[in-house]
C-alpha cells in the first residue's frame, strides 16, 4: 500500500472515488468549525499543535518533546495535551507528570512526560484534555498539542506539521493516497518541520524484515515532488486563524534529524556507547525492533551507525509488549527505542538496550520564533483580559 501511495500505482486509482468521499467530509467539517456550526474551545494560555496530514508516523514525538524543552528555557511553563492511542481513557481526562503508566495513558504521553517532565492530559476530546490540564496544572501557560492537527474543537495559535521523506506521497487523499487532508492544507500551517533519515538516505528504500504477527515495514519510494503536491491542491481549506492574527503566508520550513544518543540497558539503567553495539568483541549479535509507524526509520538509523542488526522486528506501531516478542530471538542484543522502551520497563530480559534520539534542527532560530509568537499571543490576551 504504501509503495501505492508513493507512486500512485493501480490500485490508488482505483480508489479514487473513496478519496473523493474523504475530501467531501474533511472540506465540510472543517467549515462546520469555521462557520461556528461547531464549538470551539480556545484556552486561555496559547496553544501550539504538532501534528501532520500523512497518516501513520512521522517522528512528531520526539518534535513536540523538543518543543516542549525548548519552550521551558524560554522561560514558559507548558503542559501537553493528547488523544492517548492506546489508552482506555473513559470520560474523563487522565492529568498526571513524571512516571506515568502507558496502559492508563498511552505509550507517546507517557513518554513525553517522562523525557520532558511536563505534565501531560488525555482524552479523545482534547478540548477536555486542555480544560483539565489547565485546572489541576494552574501554573501551565502554554499547551503543546501532541498530534491533533485534524481536531479542531480545540483552537490553535500554531501549528507545526512534522512531515518525513515520504512527502505527501501521491498526493492523494485516503484510501486512494495517504493523506488525512489535502496537501493544499500545508499552505495554511505556520512551519513545516521536516524529518530527515540521520544517515541522509531515504530510510523508506530499504525494507525491513516484518514480524510475522504483526504490521509490515513502510516501503514507499523517494522523496514526494513538488509537482505532486501542486496536483493535489484542488482547492484551497478555510483555516482556523490564530487569535493573534500574525500568521504568515509562507509556512516556515525546517529539516530535523533524530541523532541517536547512547544505549541505555532498561534492566539496570548502565548506558554504553553506540558504537559498542557495531563492535563484534563487545556484541556477536545484535538485533533490534520497533513498534512505530515507520520502523525502518529506525532500522537506517542503526545501520547508518554501524550496526548491522539482524532480525530487525517490524512490530505494529503501538504495540503493547503484554507478550513479549523477544522470546525467540537469538542475540545478545536487542535494540529498541524509547517508544517501546516505556513499555518495556517490567521486562527483566538484560538484552534490551533503548536508543534514545535528540531532535536536531537545522533552523537554530525555530524555536526563538516560536517563542516571540507566542508572547505577542499572550501580550496581546493580557491586553483584552479575555482569552480570545
Amino acid at each position: 500500500m504504501q509503495r501505492q501511495w508513493q507512486h500512485d500505482g493501480w490500485l490508488a486509482m482505483l480508489l479514487r472515488p473513496l478519496a473523493a468521499l474523504t475530501s467531501w467530509h474533511v472540506k465540510r467539517r472543517r467549515a462546520q468549525y469555521v462557520n461556528g456550526q461547531r464549538p470551539v474551545y480556545r484556552a486561555p494560555v496559547p496553544v501550539v499543535v504538532i501534528g501532520n496530514i500523512y497518516v501513520g508516523g512521522t517522528g512528531k514525538t520526539p518534535v513536540v518533546i523538543a518543543t516542549v524543552q525548548a519552550l521551558r528555557e524560554r522561560g514558559w511553563t507548558p503542559g501537553v495535551v493528547s488523544r492517548g492511542y492506546g489508552a482506555k481513557i473513559g470520560p474523563q481526562p487522565r492529568v498526571g507528570h513524571g512516571e506515568l503508566n502507558p496502559a492508563d495513558f498511552g505509550d507517546e504521553p507517557a513518554l513525553i512526560a517522562h523525557i520532558s517532565g511536563a505534565p501531560v492530559a488525555v482524552h479523545p476530546r482534547r478540548a477536555l484534555a486542555a480544560q483539565a490540564l489547565l485546572q489541576q496544572y494552574p501554573q501551565t501557560d502554554v499547551i503543546v498539542s501532541d498530534d491533533g492537527l485534524q481536531h479542531l474543537a480545540l483552537a490553535r495559535d500554531a501549528e507545526l506539521v512534522v512531515q518525513d521523506e515520504r512527502g505527501v506521497g501521491n498526493g492523494r487523499l485516503l484510501p486512494a493516497g495517504p493523506l488525512r487532508e489535502p496537501a493544499s492544507r500545508l499552505d495554511t500551517v505556520d512551519a513545516i518541520i521536516t524529518n530527515r533519515s540521520a544517515s541522509g538516505t531515504n530510510p523508506h528504500a530499504s525494507p525491513a524484515a516484518s514480524f510475522p504477527s504483526g504490521g509490515q515495514p513502510s516501503r514507499p519510494g523517494a522523496d514526494v515532488s513538488q509537482q505532486a503536491l501542486s496536483a493535489s491542491s484542488n482547492a484551497t481549506e478555510p483555516s482556523l486563524a490564530p487569535s493573534a492574527g500574525d500568521k504568515s503566508t509562507v509556512p516556515r520550513r525546517t529539516d530535523v534529524r533524530l541523532r541517536p544518543d547512547a544505549a541505555r540497558q532498561i534492566a539496570t539503567g548502565v548506558e554504553r556507547p553506540l558504537a559498542d553495539f557495531a563492535d563484534p568483541s563487545a556484541f556477536r549479535s545484535v538485533a533490534a525492533a520497533a513498534g512505530i509507524g515507520n520502523p525502518n526509520r529506525f532500522f537506517a538509523t542503526l545501520q547508518a551507525a554501524g550496526i548491522q542488526a539482524a532480525p530487525c522486528l517490524a512490530l505494529p506501531d503501538h504495540y503493547d509488549y503484554r507478550q513479549s516478542p523477544f522470546d525467540a530471538v537469538q542475540a545478545d542484543a536487542i535494540l529498541i527505542t524509547s517508544k517501546d522502551a516505556i513499555k518495556c520497563r517490567d521486562h527483566r530480559d538484560a538484552r534490551l538496550w533503548e536508543i534514545p534520539v535528540q531532535a536536531q534542527f537545522s533552523d537554530p532560530t525555530l524555536f526563538d520564533w516560536l517563542d516571540q509568537r507566542l508572547r505577542r499571543i499572550a501580550d496581546a490576551r493580557n491586553h483584552d483580559g479575555s482569552p480570545g
